[in-house]
């Protein structure tokens, strides 16, 4: 599959696009009117660099509000169009895309469009120009790709064709299907985007809040899927309108953008294996027909099994130790040639991590997961543009497959075990000794504060990445603001892993109001919190109002409301079942829950989040 992209994309100046979009390993790009206008280099220096970076320059865009005008306007736009034929050939490209029209179409007549279209693509045969005509979402009189095509079709022309733009066409629900029957000849260009589903009118949503593809909730997969088994061969070239994206580094979406793309071709390639071929009975091989455009794969990955164990880095540890031991995790000892300790309780493992720069607080620095092969894990995250994290190693010691997080956070593909151990815990050693057997517990979920420069691209990292499937986002209300949490997680619950936005306001100077967590999961959280108090834990202190609240929504047997009032216990329950959980303090920016799932509970007990969050800001403050 030729891969391409809308210098749109991207923040910066030309000239920074095309060489961030060689570094990606695009094959080709769209150059956005504006970026040539606005820049400083004449098109032949264009022409000359995209062939030094090895780019092809495969559309010119965009050519607006040409076609249903009147004769004068007609001839207006002839002119502009023969302006931009020449300049086209200075640039060495030989594709422009013309949009349905939105503004000066004044004349709803397609025998009118046609012959107007049809001295449109006569002028560009003289220049050997080939015009792709768009039907955008909110075009005039033209909104629909079907009705695009079927003037491309009544002007017969060999210099007019049509471009497909999966954001025009799943933004207004057009049926996809109909794709397979364009002639693939007259497929000139096909641009993607992805969206999340929203409701707003169609221009706004279209400029503001397209996404790269896996970031959003549009089925491109089954859109691009038609587009093969059309026959299309071209470029497939990601047209994306984000504030966000034009605002953050201009390399860093590039790789983000190129790896949307290669995880689309893959699931790509998956629905059509899927899909079966609309075909006559007796055409048996329509399901296995191979297409002109292939498909690349990439190694073939389950889902991650479970946490294999969480790592916390700091400059000074003491905090950290104290709250793990007081929730009731033993000290297994330090590593033996690392300056890292391991705390365990039952199959939950935290690393503490003391390589911190010099007075660095506490911080969420690693996440280790058990897959089935760490090697193959780690090729598909690399070949996903995935940076490769090395630790260094000595005879004996476990090598872990690492790779970064958008945000930074390092992940450790690990060989799981039907048991749930983990061999490299044997590298540890001279712990304290154990009483008997602890508490069973495992790590329930991890939550990460992303950058609000990289939220969507975390969400494609980790589903093309690690095989985790994105849920219905929330925005829960803060003291600062709304916090967008989107939960990330395997089939079976064994991974949770919430991404939290939070609001623009979380950082006043070097502090933070809004912080990351580790949760374990307990069989009796009463009972882990008596004698967490008894230890001498500080819990996050919860307001006497939400006992009142929880008691009014709830009915709760006293005993129970007063067990959970004096412990700083939370609770929420459902048609599934019950959630229990209570907080720590916060160290630095790390805090630490323990939770109960009673009976089928799948949730996160959201409806106590707002007073998480109030209650932190309030400590935050006052400190």
């Amino acid at each position: 599959m030729r891969t391409g992209i809308a210098t749109v994309c991207l923040s910066g100046t030309l000239k920074e696009k095309m060489q961030a979009c060689a570094i990606a390993g695009f094959d080709g790009i769209e150059i956005f009117e504006q970026d040539l206008v606005t820049s400083s280099l004449s098109p032949e220096e264009v022409r000359k660099m995209a062939a030094d970076l090895g780019l092809g320059l495969d559309l010119y865009q965009p050519f607006r509000d040409f076609d249903g005008v009147t004769p004068d306007l007609l001839k207006a736009n002839l002119k502009r169009a023969e302006a931009k034929f020449n300049l086209m050939e200075r640039l060495g490209m030989d594709t422009i895309l013309v949009c349905s029209n939105v503004a000066t179409a004044t004349i709803d007549d397609d025998q009118l469009r046609a012959e107007q279209l049809a001295e449109l693509a006569g002028l560009a045969g003289d220049h050997g120009v080939k015009v792709a005509y768009e039907a955008l979402a909110w075009g005039k009189y033209v909104n629909d790709y079907e009705h695009a095509y079927r003037l491309v079709d009544m002007v017969d022309h060999p210099n007019l064709g049509t471009c497909l733009d999966s954001f025009h066409i799943l933004s207004r629900d057009w049926d996809t299907a109909p794709i397979e029957d364009i002639n693939a000849e007259k497929i000139f260009f096909v641009q993607v985007a992805d969206a999340p589903k929203l409701s707003m009118d169609v221009l706004s949503w279209s400029r503001h809040y397209r996404v790269f593809p896996g970031e959003g909730q549009f089925e491109l997969a089954k859109f691009m899927g038609h587009v093969v088994r059309a026959g299309y061969t071209g470029p497939v070239s990601l047209e994306v309108f984000n504030d966000v994206f034009r605002q953050s580094d201009t390399e860093r979406t590039a790789v983000d953008a190129m790896r949307s793309l290669i995880w689309l071709e893959e699931q790509s390639a998956k629905w059509l294996a899927s899909t079966p071929a609309a075909a006559a009975p007796e055409d048996k091989a329509a399901t296995r027909r191979r297409y002109p455009m292939e498909l690349a794969t990439l190694p073939k990955v389950n889902e991650p099994a479970g946490f294999n164990f969480a790592e916390v880095k700091a400059d000074d540890t003491a905090q950290l130790e104290k709250l793990l031991s007081q929730l009731g995790f033993e000290f297994e000892g330090r590593h033996r040639t690392k300056d890292v300790q391991l705390w365990t309780m039952g199959q939950a493992r935290v690393i503490i991590n003391e390589q911190a720069p010099h007075h660095a607080e506490p911080a969420i620095a690693a996440l280790g997961f058990d897959v089935d092969s760490p090697v193959i894990a780690s090729a598909r995250a690399q070949q996903l543009k995935a940076p490769v994290v090395a630790r260094k190693v000595q005879a004996d010691e476990e090598v872990f497959q690492g790779i970064s997080a958008p945000d930074s956070t390092e992940i450790f593909l690990c060989q799981g075990s039907p048991d749930g151990t983990a061999a490299w815990t044997h590298e540890f050693g001279e712990g304290l000794e154990h009483a008997g057997a602890g508490q069973t517990a495992v790590i329930d979920h991890v939550n990460l504060a992303q950058p609000w420069q990289h939220f969507d691209e975390a969400v494609l990292f980790y589903t093309s990445a690690l095989a985790l499937e994105p849920q219905q986002f929330a925005e829960v209300p803060s003291p600062s603001g709304l916090v967008r949490s989107q939960v990330m997680q395997t089939s079976n619950g064994a991974v949770r892993l919430v991404l939290n936005l939070a609001p623009a306001q979380q950082a006043e100077k070097a502090r933070k109001t809004y912080q990351e967590h580790i949760a374990f999961a307990v069989d009796d959280l009463v009972a882990t919190a008596r004698s967490a108090r008894d230890r001498g834990l500080e819990f996050l202190q919860i307001p006497a109002n939400y006992y009142e609240d929880l008691d009014a929504r709830f009915d709760l047997e006293p005993g129970f409301l007063a067990t959970l009032k004096e412990l700083n216990l939370l609770y929420d329950r459902d048609a599934s079942g019950e959630f229990l959980h209570f907080y720590t303090a916060t160290v630095g920016s790390v805090f630490f829950e323990m939770v109960e799932r009673r009976g089928n509970y799948d949730g996160y007990g959201a409806p106590n989040a707002p007073v998480r969050h109030a209650v932190q800001y309030d400590s935050l403050h006052r400190a």
